[in-house]
């Protein structure tokens, strides 16, 4: 579950494979500035997440607090000093959709939760698109996934920015828009 406040400007995210170094990261982070976690847990393929959001400068200098503290666990990290809002719904599962306001469905998947996060800021960014899931690393194999819905040239304009990003951090695994999406799709959001 992601408690979000008003006041998250920023996000940072570790992937570590080890979940005892996690916890001490996880420490480290909450130790060093004044941030809001927003998941820390183990993930598939004994695997620790932790995200924490808040001002840009305390989401800074946890990050750096964690990966100093990581050693060698780190296998993602991420920070977005300006993410975009509609991220922290979309992480939180808290997004319902309206019947009228699905269109088409674009789809990211990535190697890691952390590139998911940061797809799906970068989609958010680039479009006009609703982000209404964004899965990291729960019965995936520790993958990511990001959901959106939109016009169909937003979601392909979405799907492509974030599988971009997803790309260039060498974390993608597909992508995929489908521009008139069975209703069935979209159920457990609506």
């Amino acid at each position: 579950m992601v408690n979000v406040v008003s006041n998250n400007r920023a996000i940072a995210a570790v992937e570590l494979s080890s979940v005892g170094v996690g916890y001490e990261v996880e420490d480290a982070m909450l130790k060093s500035a004044s941030v809001q976690l927003l998941i820390a847990r183990t993930i598939c393929s004994g695997k620790y997440l932790i995200i924490v959001g808040g001002l840009v400068s305390d989401v800074q200098a946890a990050l750096q607090a964690g990966l100093e503290a990581a050693r060698d666990s780190v296998i993602d990290q991420l920070l977005i000093p300006n993410v975009h809002e509609s991220v922290f719904p979309a992480l939180g599962q808290s997004v319902v959709l309206d019947q009228g306001h699905t269109g088409a469905l674009g789809v990211i998947e990535t190697f890691s939760g952390t590139a998911a996060l940061a797809a799906a800021d970068a989609a958010a960014k680039a479009a006009r698109v609703t982000l209404f899931r964004i899965h990291v690393a729960m019965a995936l194999g520790g993958k990511g996934l990001v959901l959106m819905t939109g016009s169909v040239a937003d979601v392909r304009a979405g799907v492509n920015a974030g599988a971009a990003e997803a790309r260039e951090r060498g974390l993608l695994v597909s992508e995929v828009v489908i521009p008139r999406p069975a209703p069935e799709l979209f159920a457990d959001y609506l």
